[in-house]
């Protein structure tokens, strides 16, 4: 090989993309060196579920697309995008005892492909990404790099510790209530939310629903380019984000001009208890954003004190965990037990099946309510909001698990997780957390910026402008390739 491994497991997908075009090395090299790092590291993370090392090698040295990613190794999350002939387990024991095989590739798994990326695995999740802590029965849980006593958030917790420990320099992830940017905010990287409808979530999954596919990595230019080649809409999509400031690769650098930025660092209920670190955290990066030229102020939308919104929320999350779980009894051939699933997920469901239909459709209501006023603050002239990502910083393990006596203590201790968060879930608009931070212990700490809708422009040319003040990329975890 032509480069120390080391130095590999530090460049970003784009500069590795580089290197394979440039011939510095193959894309079975590179592939191989991502299989040594799994193999060197992921017996104390926990993050790879499925390893299809053969088959990758065998793309690699094959006939792989001419796309700008063409032999970056890549780990999907193993939860909706599908790759056919893999396991498809969504953290179920249920799932993984049938050992259940996709029998074909979701949209963004076909998007990874054709762009070049090498699919070397699928990472770890909590059962269905219901939660916020990526500590499932069925594999246990995926441990934090930056210090393994604790953990990596979720549910996209698997592809954080990977991309964050060098495995591979960014990886699939999915956020439906904050499990793209709470993880991110965990493991010191970038974690951007799309817009609704900016990517396909075909076949299982439809785009008006909370949840939405992108990336975890360690620099913004990742998380554009990534993008560029994975927000084609396809055939039957229900909801298609506009096109504003594509290719989103050349707004990295480019000027965003003098915005208009409010900071919100109170704790959204007065029930939730906002860590010092985490508020103080917000309240730096705010004082960064004035000195880049920005004009910042405290504020927030009005319509974000509406607490009512987490019980619609909730009343939508569970109904949708018990769809889920008939859906996939369908996909098994059978009905689900309380035996396939662990207690937590069985008493979601279970209370999902209880609501009535006009219970579901009043929720929907009530958030379509939410994000119309929601996007009020951002027509009135308010460019960016800035939030702490998380509430606290990365929990212990164990810390956010369920016990039989306590099957929801998973679910009530994620809520400070994703107080900032899942609301950008319900209106739809993009959001991005960046590694600004750390605690004083040395854990990462997360701040969120949220634009109107379809502006994933103006998040990464702000998100640009931090990168470089801060460079968080050169500070990576103690647990690295």
């Amino acid at each position: 090989m032509a480069h120390a491994d080391g130095e590999l497991a530090r460049l970003d997908a784009v500069a590795l993309a580089q290197r394979i075009r440039n011939g510095d090395l193959t894309p079975a090299e590179a592939v191989q060196a991502t299989i040594d790092r799994i193999e060197a590291l992921d017996g104390q993370l926990n993050a790879v579920t499925t390893r299809r090392f053969e088959q990758a090698l065998d793309e690699a040295t094959g006939d792989l697309p001419d796309g700008p990613f063409r032999g970056v190794p890549f780990l999907l999350k193993d939860l909706w995008p599908a790759s056919k002939g893999d396991p498809f387990h969504m953290g179920s024991s249920g799932f993984k005892k049938a050992n259940y095989i996709a029998n074909a590739d979701s949209v963004i798994t076909q998007r990874y492909r054709d762009a070049g990326f090498v699919l070397v695995g699928r990472t770890n999740t909590p059962e269905l990404g219901l939660v916020a802590t990526t500590e499932p029965l069925a594999y246990g849980p995926t441990r934090n790099p930056w210090n393994t006593d604790y953990g990596t958030g979720g549910s996209s917790g698997g592809a954080a510790a990977a991309v964050a420990s060098g495995m591979v320099p960014a990886a699939n992830a999915s956020d439906g209530g904050g499990s793209i940017r709470i993880p991110a905010a965990m493991c010191g990287l970038v974690g951007l939310k799309p817009s609704r409808g900016r990517m396909s979530m075909g076949p299982l999954q439809d785009e008006w629903g909370l949840s939405v596919q992108h990336v975890v990595s360690h620099s913004v230019r990742d998380a554009a380019a990534i993008m560029d080649v994975t927000a084609i809409a396809t055939l039957g999509d229900g909801v298609i984000a506009p096109a504003i400031g594509q290719p989103y690769a050349a707004r990295v650098g480019a000027d965003p001009g003098r915005l208009r930025i409010g900071v919100w660092s109170e704790p959204p209920s007065d029930d939730l208890d906002l860590h010092p670190e985490c508020q103080q955290s917000a309240n730096d990066a705010a004082a960064l954003l004035e000195a880049l030229g920005h004009d910042v102020s405290v504020a927030h939308p009005a319509m974000a004190d509406d607490r009512e919104i987490a019980m619609q929320f909730a009343a939508v999350w569970l109904s949708g965990a018990a769809a889920n779980v008939i859906n996939l009894g369908a996909m098994l051939g059978r009905e689900l037990t309380q035996a396939d699933l662990e207690p937590a997920t069985w008493t979601m469901a279970q209370l999902g099946s209880d609501l009535s239909g006009v219970d579901v459709l009043q929720a929907q209501g009530a958030m379509h309510t939410f994000r119309r006023g929601m996007a009020e603050w951002w027509e009135d002239g308010w460019d960016l909001l800035l939030t702490p990502t998380t509430m606290q910083p990365a929990p212990r393990i164990g810390e956010l698990t369920s016990t039989s006596e306590e099957p929801l203590r998973n679910a009530i201790r994620s809520i400070p997780y994703a107080a900032y968060t899942s609301m950008f879930n319900v209106t739809g608009q993009p959001a991005i957390s960046l590694p600004l931070h750390h605690t004083a212990g040395g854990l990462p700490i997360g701040i969120q910026l949220v634009a109107a809708y379809g502006r994933e422009d103006l998040l990464i040319e702000v998100a640009a402008q931090l990168e470089a003040e801060v460079n968080w990329a050169a500070n990576r975890a103690p647990l690295h390739a």
